[in-house]
């Protein structure tokens, strides 16, 4: 491994990368992995559990179901499930619960709920590979649904496609709402994702469940930013999902998003590190090798941090690499300086600085200023 290469790796594949993360539960471990491979993180949760220990709504539906037994029961997650049984057991209906469904056909959606399933001394009729409610489905309506009765598990929200196709199909759904999500107590650190994110402050947002990314469309719709997000998440901005059920609210906006081929946290970090990098330019400038990354540059594998305005006066000059960038040009990139083009030279110098290799950026006396590109690199200088 090369000098270079080792300066990289040294830094972790994420350095000079910031990630939103949505999450509500498990945020400080996906936090942790994040830090860990070098990127900054900026959290926000998009969305609070309340569990439901104490609401009515879950003890009617736990006594009806003990009473008058169903025909199928669907775990759709391993926390719902989990909190299901704890608060039957604080209503002392714990044994009744547990007993009632060993006799039912019970499926559990993928592994983890599995886990949780057997966790409680059950056993689980059938659980699906891709842990997907559309497999789930498909295997209902084969079966047959009609005259039977199925309790489903409800993960935080409604599931009206999956619970619409089983009533079409001659079925009496009971809803068990384990938890339900709600907005966060505080607002301000969803509103400086949302303006992270349009204003191209992040590289990446991640989202763990459907209705944090429900919750955090629905936020930017609110503050008339829904447009630029989608824009965002479009072109420079990539969210990231844990699998294709967290991605529907996304896709349904017509957003395309990166999922990992196996729906867990690890995964999905190890995508980001894939994918971040692979996006990042890298340039042959004056006899080094420059990445530029979100808020930092790899000058030949030495991570240099760069202020927010030396970054989109690098990023502009590195759409035209080796041609002259009108000063006019280069400080309708700078956000908020009006129209005195020495904002563009002090920001420039701060930018040569942070480089620490003042001839990268070349200055073209009465004219702007020029990525010095190696000619090798086969892009025209403007002579």
């Amino acid at each position: 491994m090369d000098d270079v290469q080792q300066r990289t790796d040294d830094h972790g594949p994420l350095a000079g990368f910031t990630v939103g993360v949505t999450a509500a539960r498990r945020a400080d471990e996906l936090g942790a992995l994040l830090t860990r491979r070098g990127a900054a993180v900026l959290h926000a949760p998009a969305l609070r559990i309340v569990p439901l220990a104490d609401d009515s709504e879950l003890l009617a539906a736990t006594e009806q179901l003990i009473d008058q037994a169903p025909d199928v029961v669907v775990a759709t997650t391993a926390i719902g499930f989990r909190g299901w049984i704890e608060a039957a057991e604080g209503w002392g209906l714990g044994e009744a619960l547990l007993k009632r469904l060993r006799t039912v056909e019970l499926l559990a959606r993928g592994p983890k709920v599995k886990g949780s399933v057997r966790a409680a001394g059950l056993t689980e009729e059938w659980s699906p590979s891709s842990e997907s409610m559309a497999e789930v489905l498909d295997r209902l309506l084969e079966e047959g649904v009609d005259g039977r009765r199925i309790a489903v598990q409800l993960h935080g929200e409604p599931l009206p496609g999956f619970v619409e196709s089983l009533r079409a199909g001659g079925a009496e759904v009971v809803g068990v709402p384990v938890y339900r999500w709600m907005p966060p107590e505080d607002i301000g650190p969803v509103d400086r994702l949302l303006d992270a994110a349009v204003s191209r402050g992040l590289d990446a947002v991640t989202f763990t469940s459907a209705p944090a990314a429900a919750s955090l469309l629905s936020r930017a719709d609110e503050r008339g930013l829904l447009p630029e997000l989608l824009t965002a998440f479009g072109h420079d901005v990539v969210p990231a999902c844990v699998g294709p059920v967290t991605a529907l609210p996304l896709q349904a906006r017509g957003v395309d998003t990166v999922q990992p081929e196996r729906f867990r946290l690890g995964p999905l970090v190890q995508l980001l590190c894939r994918e971040l990098p692979a996006r990042a330019r890298s340039l042959p400038v004056a006899g080094h090798l420059v990445e530029i990354r979100g808020h930092a540059v790899l000058v030949d594998g030495e991570l240099k941090p760069v202020p927010p305005a030396g970054m989109s006066l690098l990023r502009t000059l590195a759409r035209r690499p080796g041609w002259v960038v009108p000063r006019a040009e280069l400080l309708r990139a700078l956000p908020g300086t009006g129209r005195d083009e020495h904002a563009v030279e002090t920001a420039m110098a701060r930018l040569r600085t942070a480089l620490g290799t003042p001839k990268l950026i070349q200055t073209v006396v009465k004219r702007g200023y020029r990525l010095a590109l190696e000619p090798a690199a086969g892009t025209k200088y403007d002579a």
